[in-house]
């Protein structure tokens, strides 16, 4: 069964010792947080009716990064399927950015599980590169594509 939904995001890169590396952010919560190989994933996240990919790949960003990515052109990675059904839309960009300074938006969620209790949680708790080897260990299986392209059509 597939969800229907859509989202987007932005696969960042930099060259460093002249080798590409890529931001991947891990997702916060009390599901994620003893899950790391296989866990991580682009900025990314639901299309809503009215917006283009590409402005929500940017949004996304910001709101699961706290800073805005690089004004330059986004380069499309094109769209894969996640084994949940979920669409992702992805476009990658050069730059930089400082894993120190993430500042998520949080979501809310009843912890522990019927407890009547609800706590916040960020969208993201850590973000971090990789080299392009390493990130296709610690990303969504579905989303290797997109290093898979990146690395096609950069390097």
């Amino acid at each position: 069964m597939t969800s229907g939904k859509e989202s987007a995001g932005l696969l960042l890169y930099r060259i460093r010792d002249g080798r590409p590396e890529v931001l991947l952010v891990h997702p916060g919560g009390p599901f994620w947080r003893r899950r790391d190989e296989g866990a991580w994933s682009i900025p990314k996240g639901e299309i809503e009716p009215g917006e283009t990919p590409a402005e929500v790949a940017r949004r996304e960003f910001h709101e699961e990064l706290g800073q805005w990515p690089p004004d330059g052109e986004l380069t499309p990675l094109g769209s894969i399927r996640q084994a949940g059904g979920k669409v992702v839309h992805a476009w990658a960009a050069e730059g930089d950015f400082d894993i120190e300074r993430v500042e998520s938006v949080s979501f809310e969620l009843e912890w522990p599980p019927r407890s009547g209790r609800t706590q916040q949680f960020p969208e993201v708790d850590k973000a971090g590169w990789f080299d392009l080897d390493a990130g296709r260990r610690m990303v969504l299986a579905a989303q290797k594509t997109f290093i898979d392209r990146l690395e096609e059509a950069r390097l």
